[in-house]
């Protein structure tokens, strides 16, 4: 009776003095009952009654439940500092981004009072009660503080929740971002580097090209290869009356030089497969890059047209007002729905290009299941973070593969080379002469178990070295060619290269424009019109075209990142990175 609600007082006293707000104090108060409810529900699970160490879990519950109110809250206020004006947006990026610290606090809790709930050995009495209030309070303290505590965060700063694409916001943001904690489980949030590493693994063209190098490396054995070994066997009375037979073994060699001629014509033949690869991992990781930046920029687009849509929705609601007191006409209302079903209709087609991009972008990836992005704070562009110049161009894999591929028809001259210079042949001949013979002034008789042997050696020297020649001679111009495609996409690369590096810094000075100035004004002139609007100082005109100047900046201001993004891996593209 007297420590629990000394408990609760100081509770809220430091709650207090840490957010310096009565409603921000009793928001992450409501932790409170939310974990109360899960201990005394584990108690009558347990069949335990209220007891002095049931009192002091309740104390130490209401501890640990408090602290994931305030890391909820004190992510949703920082947020709000760094320029997130939208709660919506507020309550689902800082529930995602806090889900693991809550879920940790309470993990690590239970399993550490686990123990304790279940003791049997002396002291268990008090120990029981305790850790059993303390496990079931965290169960549902962490369930219901993640469900309810944003909505009431939501509900607290007064938003207006009616409209089309508010709903699909805020069912995103409880499915996912507060109560659906399933859902965050099953759905990977993947960032950009991580997009490139499932994409490299298991994209189908890249193992392709895998199987290329693994085939070409798989000739190297075939370098020290031999002709055909001749075997040849005869039988017949061609000596006399009697049968004879003979066995002839016959192998041609070429030139030693062919066999080095060819061990390095495999070896540059696998080099050329390499950056065969690297060429098409670079077009991968561009692609990747592409349809993930597409999808960050269609997302936060979505969530500024969402907001422009709220605003349409005020400037209707003043509108039927003013039509009902008289100070405007009914065309003034259908003018304003017109221009909130435009922003409607550019909300429908932007969800259509987020919905292509993601499966362009699965596609890519070669994944099954489903995922999301993982642009969690600002929608920021991105920074070359290293210096620039001509020597990228001449690294690059495709100039690369160009001068691999010259490389390759040198190799080629080299064999050709050898195979034209003589070979030599080795045989041996081992044969029967049934029969009387003389050696030596002496005859006699010879039968099939007296065989006859001896080796043949020769050497074959082409005649005709005009084939040879020509032969060479079109590799020459097949190499030159390739040369000549090589310098001529070096210098290509290069001038791609300077080009997007000048649309870079052009489009970053486009942007800081935006940030720095425009964005700034579209804010400040849509809450002075909406004020002059409802105060009847400017007329729906005013208002409409300064709405529709506000709208066309914050629209241009996040496309002025993506076109950054686009300029950024295009450079990264062309350096390989």
């Amino acid at each position: 009776m007297v420590a629990v609600p000394i408990s609760l007082l100081l509770i809220f006293t430091l709650l207090y003095f840490t957010f310096h707000s009565v409603k921000q104090a009793v928001l992450i108060f409501t932790a409170i009952p939310m974990s109360a409810i899960g201990g005394v529900f584990a108690l009558l699970l347990r069949d335990m009654p209220f007891s002095i160490s049931a009192g002091v879990g309740f104390i130490a519950l209401f501890g640990v439940a408090v602290l994931n109110g305030i890391v909820l809250i004190g992510k949703f206020n920082q947020l709000e500092k760094e320029g997130m004006a939208d709660v919506l947006e507020r309550v689902t990026k800082g529930t995602l981004i806090r889900l693991r610290p809550v879920l940790m606090t309470a993990t690590v809790a239970s399993l550490g009072f686990l123990p304790m709930a279940l003791s049997t050995s002396a002291g268990a009495e008090v120990q029981r009660p305790l850790a059993t209030v303390v496990i079931g309070g965290l169960v549902t303290a962490t369930l219901l503080t993640l469900f309810v505590l944003p909505l009431l965060y939501v509900i607290a700063t007064k938003i207006n929740l009616k409209r089309r694409g508010m709903i699909k916001t805020v069912s995103i943001a409880l499915l996912i971002g507060i109560g659906g904690i399933a859902s965050v489980q099953a759905q990977q949030r993947m960032t950009m580097e991580q997009a490139i590493e499932i994409g490299l693994k298991n994209n189908q063209g890249i193992k392709a090209k895998a199987m290329d190098i693994q085939a070409a490396a798989a000739l190297r054995k075939t370098a020290s290869e031999l002709p055909q070994t001749a075997a040849n066997f005869q039988f017949g009375n061609n000596e006399g009356f009697e049968y004879n037979d003979g066995l002839m073994i016959s192998q041609v060699i070429p030139f030693p030089t062919v066999f080095g001629a060819r061990k390095n014509l495999f070896k540059a033949q696998v080099k050329g497969y390499e950056w065969l690869k690297l060429v098409a991992e670079n077009d991968l990781k561009s692609q990747i890059r592409t349809y993930y930046q597409q999808l960050e920029y269609l997302e936060h687009n979505a969530e500024v047209l969402a907001r422009l849509d709220s605003i349409y929705v005020v400037f209707i609601k003043i509108t039927e007002l003013r039509y009902r007191t008289g100070d405007t006409k009914k065309i003034d209302i259908s003018t304003a729905e017109t221009k909130q079903g435009e922003i409607r209709l550019l909300y429908d087609q932007n969800e259509i290009w987020r919905k292509n991009a993601y499966e362009s972008l699965k596609n890519l990836l070669q994944v099954t299941g489903d995922f999301s992005i993982a642009s969690i704070g600002a929608y920021q562009p991105l920074a070359i973070d290293q210096v620039l110049d001509s020597s990228f161009a001449t690294k690059h894999p495709q100039v690369q593969a160009l001068y691999q591929e010259a490389h390759i028809i040198e190799q080629q001259k080299h064999v050709e080379r050898a195979e034209g210079l003589p070979e030599f042949t080795l045989g041996y001949n081992n044969v029967s002469l049934v029969g009387p013979h003389s050696k030596n002034g002496v005859e006699k008789f010879y039968g099939r178990g007296k065989r006859f042997s001896y080796f043949d050696v020769g050497i074959s020297i082409p005649i005709s070295f005009g084939a040879t020649k020509a032969r060479v001679r079109s590799l020459d111009y097949q190499k030159q060619s390739a040369e000549l495609a090589a310098q001529w996409q070096e210098t290509q690369l290069q001038t791609d290269l300077s080009n997007a590096i000048r649309q870079y810094e052009q489009r970053v000075s486009q942007y800081r424009y935006f940030k720095e100035e425009a964005l700034v004004n579209a804010d400040e002139l849509i809450q002075a019109a909406l004020l002059g609007y409802r105060t009847g100082d400017i007329s729906y005109v005013e208002y409409l075209f300064a709405v529709q100047t506000a709208t066309d900046t914050q629209l241009n201001y996040l496309k002025s990142i993506q076109q950054v993004n686009e300029s950024v891996s295009a450079i990264y593209s062309l350096i390989n990175n």
